[in-house]
C-alpha cells in the first residue's frame, strides 16, 4: 500500500498567515499607487492643457496678432477658429476663451467655454461635461468643468470625477468652484495661469 501524503494542519495554518501578512502590507501598497496615479493624471492633464494654452498664444503671436472680420481675437487652430483675449484691465491679451467671442472680453465666459477649450486645445481629450447630471449618468466622462469669477478673475476649473466626494449611490457631488475638493486644476484666462491642486481625500 502507497503512503498518502499531504499538508498537516500546522502547514496549512503557516500558510494562510504569510498570505495574511502579504495583503496586510500589499493593499496599502496599492492604494497609495491609487492616489499616485490620480495626481500624475491631474499633473499630467495640467500640462497638457498649459502647452496647449501657450501654443495657441505663440502662433497668435507668429501670425502677427490676427482678428478676425468682427476685429475679435482670433486665430485658426487646428482647423478651429479660437477666439482669444482682448487686453483690458488685468486681462493679457492672446490667450484662449473658447470658440465665441462673449468671452473675448472674460465679461461673459461661461462653463461651456471652459469645456470648449479644453476639447480644441488638446489632442484626443478625456471626456468632460459641465454638467453635472450628465457627469453621473454617464460613465464614460472623466473630468468636470466650473466657471468662476468674472472679468480678469475668471477661472476655469477642471475637475478629476475621480477623485469628487460620491454619494451612496456612487454619484459624485457638485464641487461648487471650491480647489480644496478632490484633485483638480485652474486656468485664468486674463494671465494664461494653470494651477493644479491636489486634495488627498
Amino acid at each position: 500500500m502507497k503512503k498518502q501524503s499531504g499538508f498537516t494542519l500546522i502547514e496549512l495554518v503557516i500558510v494562510v498567515v504569510i498570505l495574511g501578512l502579504l495583503a496586510v502590507t500589499a493593499i496599502p501598497k496599492f492604494l497609495d499607487l491609487t492616489s499616485q496615479a490620480q495626481q500624475a493624471n491631474i499633473e499630467g492633464m495640467a500640462g497638457g492643457f498649459a502647452t496647449g494654452v501657450s501654443l495657441i498664444r505663440a502662433q497668435w503671436e507668429a501670425e502677427g496678432r490676427p482678428s478676425n472680420a468682427s476685429n475679435q481675437n482670433s486665430v485658426v487652430y487646428d482647423g478651429t477658429e479660437m477666439f482669444l483675449t482682448f487686453e483690458g484691465t488685468g486681462i493679457r491679451p492672446g490667450y484662449v476663451t473658447g470658440l465665441s467671442d462673449n468671452g473675448n472680453t472674460l465679461a461673459g465666459l461661461t462653463a461651456s467655454d471652459c469645456v470648449d477649450i479644453w476639447e480644441n486645445i488638446l489632442q484626443q481629450p478625456p471626456k468632460v461635461t459641465d454638467t453635472l447630471a450628465t457627469l453621473n449618468s454617464d460613465d464614460t466622462i472623466d473630468y468636470f468643468v466650473s466657471k468662476s469669477g468674472t472679468g480678469a478673475n475668471s477661472l476655469c476649473h477642471y475637475y478629476l470625477e475621480q477623485t469628487l466626494a460620491h454619494d451612496g449611490d456612487g454619484n459624485a457631488s457638485d464641487p461648487g468652484n471650491a480647489t480644496s475638493v478632490g484633485n483638480s486644476f485652474t486656468y485664468q484666462p486674463a494671465n494664461s495661469s494653470v494651477i493644479v491642486y491636489i486634495n488627498t481625500n
